[in-house]
């Protein structure tokens, strides 16, 4: 592996003009079948196989004008002290809904008044506007349409509102996520004390992330893709892209240091640490894709998305990098900023080597004081509830969440996710047998008259709970109603947005054990591959699990308990979204497998080169702490950055993962991985002889590029 990459990286060099150029032009062509390929994104989330959606199927395929397409909730309320009922306020009212009627794209508007879906006390009044077409397909233009039908109402006095899952819409980066960049920008420029070795990391992965995403968009003209995968995307490019880059950067400078000229320097830099990014990268693309074989679409399609910019990374760190430092030569070596012309330099011990030195000496009280302090943050992890979004979980000035409230305020909380049960009976007479024994239930506010379909054998009719969609009551409704059906012999199913995020929640939950079973799994032969050893690997994924059980735990103080909600600018708190826990198992597995590639890496390279095993810690921690730390810190700032978005689930997928890397590096990576190793000695590097002879050697550390060069080259004759 190190001799291949040694030479793509010589090849790169040389052909630093043609390198470059070929990533330009892919740039190129990518962005403009982006620009003319592209297709819509879905925010809907189905899973085959689950009784909502095969109760929609139904639907769609018998009751197709009871299978409606994206609806909007229109919610007109009168000032206090005034009902809509007065004569100046029902003819405004209706005027609004009379323009909603008109918005482009919109089949149908009920009438509150004709259906009686006004509150109690006449202020508040529910419409429900259709559209002919999926969620997805809803155009910008066409949603802002729809708003600006409440101008009438509003000049008027009226409060107008409006929720569901067309006004939803698709998340996107918003330029808070830049901040993120911005401060990854400021820890290069320290770590490398140069503008111009700072720059070359920003500038590879910005291409790397460009490739990845057009690439993405292109796609979307051909698939059906969720709305929140280029997030994901974005997200994880932006840190690999820029690490890996920082990696192979500080080794062409440590090379460049020690006196190689700068063909050679890049050739070995790109040999070794390129040698730990191609496996570190490939840890993070298992684990990724990975997320196809759960059995969950969408999140499959999230999981391949990334893991594609993640390969576009790793291609980009061994191939364009190498060119650009052919043109940077050893500029890279000028220290042009102020203040930190000493930074890492002289011959006395380094921070980072203190450090090691220190947890070696005192290994066992810094490994209980480690596992009892991830396992203390973890004690929260235990009450975790798991749901999808809905309004209430919105940006609090978002008319999505005002129309939550107001319907919360007129109806009860249960209006905002009423339940669809479908009746597949030829009797209409079992349907309505089916309504009595549900308004029988706990928890039932209403239940509507059945509707059949033409032929007669389908009906269909609306469950409206007294609790809100994301709540434990709620769910029990839902289970009780589908015990019906073995209880009465009646063939009912539930359906509707509330019992289908109940059902996403329950299967993604059923998946997180089989997922970390695969990616433990498949990493650790990847692992023992790298460093030739048993007991690295188990100890890399127990490490791994105690990062996962203590983010688990913050991300639920924070966005379930509301901790330090306002510090984050955290809205709203509520049942942890369901896809967060497998998509955080998948993306921080990656990335902590890559704090551990780097930072072993240099031990074990250090260890077959000689060292006794203590040393060879200390050295190789010495070596790889500063810029594992500046990695982290890199990765951290830019998850940190999405925190500030407006969106719920983007702020908790962005937290989730930059307090996982900071665990994971600062706490096992740094902390607890010294200590063991320091602990283990000799016994760290143990692997069965008749094991070592079976498994193929892969020489991530380089040590085929210590023999001469003309030994080498005989060898490739």
């Amino acid at each position: 592996m190190a001799t291949l990459l040694h030479r793509i990286g010589r090849f790169s060099f040389r052909h630093r003009v043609l390198v470059t150029g070929v990533w330009l032009l892919l740039l190129a062509v990518v962005g403009m079948t982006s620009a003319t390929l592209s297709g819509a994104m879905t925010n809907a989330v189905s899973i085959p196989g689950t009784e909502s959606q095969r109760a929609i199927d139904q639907l769609e395929e018998r009751f197709p004008r009871a299978a409606a397409g994206a609806t909007a909730r229109v919610v007109i309320a009168a000032p206090e002290g005034e009902t809509l009922t007065d004569p100046a306020n029902a003819r405004t009212a209706k005027a609004v809904l009379a323009e909603a009627r008109d918005a482009a794209g919109v089949v149908d508007v009920s009438d509150p008044f004709a259906t009686r879906s006004l509150s109690p006390d006449g202020r508040i009044a529910l419409a429900r506007a259709t559209y002919d077409v999926q969620p997805f397909e809803v155009t910008d233009a066409q949603r802002q349409e729809l708003r600006d039908a409440a101008q009438p109402g509003r000049d008027s006095g009226l409060r107008v509102e409006f929720g569901g899952d067309v006004i939803a819409g698709a998340p996107e980066t918003e330029p808070t996520e830049v901040i993120g960049v911005a401060v990854a920008a400021v820890v290069l420029a320290i770590t490398f004390g140069s503008l111009l070795a700072a720059g070359l990391p920003l500038l590879t992965a910005l291409i790397g992330v460009g490739v990845g995403m057009a690439g993405i968009a292109t796609a979307s003209g051909f698939l059906e893709l969720n709305a929140n995968t280029p997030v994901l995307a974005l997200m994880i490019g932006l840190a690999v892209g820029i690490d890996y880059a920082l990696f192979i950067v500080s080794r062409y400078r440590h090379e460049l240091g020690n006196g190689r000229p700068p063909e050679q320097a890049v050739a070995h830099a790109v040999g070794t640490a390129g040698s730990a990014v191609v496996f570190a990268g490939l840890t993070v693309i298992i684990a990724l894709a990975g997320l196809t074989v759960v059995g969950i679409p969408f999140l499959g399609e999230m999981g391949l998305a990334a893991s594609l910019t993640v390969a576009v990374a790793v291609l980009i760190a061994v191939t364009l990098l190498p060119a650009v430092l052919g043109f940077a030569g050893r500029r890279v070596l000028a220290r042009r900023l102020p203040g930190l012309r000493k930074l890492g330099q002289g011959t006395g011990d380094t921070l980072g080597q203190r450090w090691a030195r220190f947890v070696a000496r005192r290994r066992s009280l810094v490994l209980i004081a480690t596992v009892g302090a991830l396992a203390v943050v973890a004690i929260p992890a235990a009450s975790m509830q798991l749901g999808l979004p809905d309004d209430s979980m919105a940006p609090e000035d978002s008319t999505r969440r005002a129309a939550y409230n107001l319907i919360s305020e007129g109806f009860g909380e249960g209006a905002n996710g009423q339940l669809t049960i479908i009746v597949d009976a030829t009797d209409n007479e079992a349907a309505r047998q089916a309504a009595g024994r549900i308004a029988e239930l706990d928890h039932v506010a209403t239940v509507t008259p059945p509707r059949t379909n033409p032929a007669g054998d389908l009906s269909v009719f609306s469950v409206i709970p007294e609790t809100g969609p994301s709540s434990q009551a709620t769910h029990d409704l839902v289970t009780a109603i589908r015990d019906l059906r073995e209880s009465t012999g009646t063939d009912l199913a539930v359906t509707g947005q509330t019992a289908m995020n109940i059902d996403v929640s329950e299967k993604l939950s059923d998946a997180l054990l089989p997922y970390l079973t695969l990616i433990v799994g498949l990493a650790f032969v990847l692992l023992m591959l790298v460093f030739r050893s048993i007991v690295v690997p188990v100890k890399a994924a127990l490490g791994f699990l105690g990062s996962v059980a203590a983010t688990f735990g913050a991300v639920v103080a924070v966005f379930q308990w509301g901790w330090l909600t306002d510090l984050l600018g955290v809205d709203a708190t509520g049942p942890i979204m369901s896809m967060l826990p497998v998509l955080l198992i998948g993306v921080l597995f990656g990335l902590a497998m890559d704090y551990q590639v780097f930072l072993v890496t240099r031990m074990r390279e250090e260890y077959v080169h000689g060292a006794a095993p203590t040393t060879a810690m200390v050295t190789g921690f010495r070596h790889s702490a500063r810029v594992v730390v500046a990695a982290a810190l890199i990765m951290i700032s830019v998850f940190a950055g999405f925190v500030l978005s407006s969106e719920t689930l983007i702020q908790s997928i962005g937290f989730a993962l930059a307090f996982g890397v900071a665990v994971d590096a600062f706490v096992v990576r740094m902390t607890l991985v010294p200590a063991v190793m320091s602990l283990l000695g000799r016994g760290a590097w143990w692997l069965p002889r008749w094991l070592d002879r079976v498994l193929p050697t892969v020489d991530v550390e380089g040590e085929a590029l210590a023999k001469p060069q003309a030994e080498r080259e005989h060898a490739r004759v």
